[in-house]
């Protein structure tokens, strides 16, 4: 089965999920970038190895995030194992292929440290801002 990885649109899905804006992301890759450029690199399938390495420092995600996800082969997994009655009480017990829902955890348990560090940042910038109020 061919893996179809869409490395742009992962740098899109993980920028979103930080909340951060197109023109912002431009801003910390340097004077030559732009929204519209940022634009542009979310909607191509592979993204040179040394721009992708410096997305990964910015956005504090590693490579393999950019790599590695693919949402369709994520949602196959929880369908397949489901599937063909894979929890009824046949008698025996389901077969996992293991590797992937170990991938699939993995990149879960990668979303909620994601979610904790966003929530601690905020919590840091709400003391920020309440010192300078004072």
């Amino acid at each position: 089965m061919e893996q179809k990885i869409h490395q742009g649109r992962n740098v899109k899905r993980f920028r979103e999920m930080l909340n951060i804006k197109q023109e912002a992301l431009a801003y910390d890759l340097g004077d030559d970038w732009n929204q519209k450029k940022i634009s542009m690199l979310e909607q191509k399938d592979v993204i040179e190895d040394n721009l992708l390495r410096q997305i990964s420092t910015v956005l504090k995600i590693p490579v393999e995030a950019f790599q590695n996800f693919d949402e369709e082969q994520a949602i196959n997994i929880i369908s397949n194992t489901f599937d063909n009655g894979a929890f009824l009480n046949t008698g025996h017990s389901p077969t996992f292929n293991v590797n992937p829902i170990d991938k699939l955890i993995q990149l879960h348990e990668e979303k909620i440290v994601l979610y904790e560090r966003m929530l601690k940042e905020k919590d840091e910038m709400i003391a920020r801002l309440e010192q300078l109020i004072k």
